[in-house]
């Protein structure tokens, strides 16, 4: 079993504010001392705060857990921060454990698909009105928004994009261009409404993908992502790199 843990950036932070705190405290000599800043936030409101971090860190509210297994969940907190031994034998109960939590994971997935289907559904008909929209048996939807003078590449190529992804609801997600740098990659090697979709392009241009789940990550998900989502795309293509020519085969031995 896995348990999280707090990021040590959040220590970092901490161990920054304090030597920021320190640095603030030195005067000029014969300087008046500053008056004591009043703290920006209570001892109880920073307690809420870090009780909501660590909730949102383990995803309770993607749980649904009921007010009376909260309940029991803040009694194992509590017995916790006591310092008291595991009130069960943890070796028995974790596969247990594991199950519970599975299931509650299970019953969010399949919520959140059922609420996911029918908004792609609805995305997908509204995008049927745009008539620059192609739309291939497999699925996918894609739109040139800058033709290129170059060629398209082929599955085997590696290609040089620069990209930007988001969800339907315009959630970005993901953006080489706010890395500042471009992507390289296999194109055979992507989730296949990439594989497909930039097939559909040529270099020196560029297309917005709409990758409905099952040519994306499907049920699965990503960080930023959610289960059953439709991603939306929009792609430059810079480069193209094929795949090394094969070296010929050597010749036969002649028979003697």
């Amino acid at each position: 079993m896995k348990f999280p843990s707090l990021p040590l950036l959040s220590l970092a932070l901490l161990g920054a504010g304090s030597l920021a705190a320190q640095e603030a405290k030195v005067t000029l000599p014969g300087a008046a001392a500053p008056a004591a800043a009043k703290p920006a936030f209570t001892d109880a409101q920073i307690l809420e705060e870090f009780g909501w971090f660590i909730g949102k860190r383990v995803g309770l509210g993607e749980l649904e857990f009921s007010n009376e297994e909260l309940e029991t969940l803040i009694k194992g907190f509590r017995s916790a921060a006591a310092g008291k031994d595991s009130p069960y034998e943890l070796e028995k109960i974790g596969p247990l454990m594991d199950d519970f939590m599975q299931k509650k994971q299970n019953a969010y997935t399949a919520k959140l698909k059922t609420k996911n289907s029918a908004v792609n559904e609805a995305y997908f008909t509204k995008l049927r009105e745009n008539k620059a929209v192609v739309e291939l048996p497999s699925g996918l939807r894609y739109e040139i928004t800058q033709a290129g003078p170059g060629p398209a590449p082929k599955a085997t190529d590696t290609v040089r994009v620069h990209y930007v992804g988001k969800l339907i609801d315009g959630t970005e997600f993901d953006s080489s261009i706010k890395r500042g740098e471009p992507a390289e990659f296999p194109l055979d090697q992507v989730i296949p409404g990439w594989t497909e979709g930039i097939q559909k392009m040529n270099k020196g241009g560029k297309i917005r993908l709409h990758v409905p789940p099952q040519l994306g990550y499907g049920d699965d998900g990503r960080p930023g992502i959610p289960p059953s989502s439709t991603l939306v795309f929009d792609v430059e293509l810079l480069d193209i790199k094929s795949p090394p020519a094969a070296a010929p085969a050597a010749p036969a031995p002649a028979k003697k």
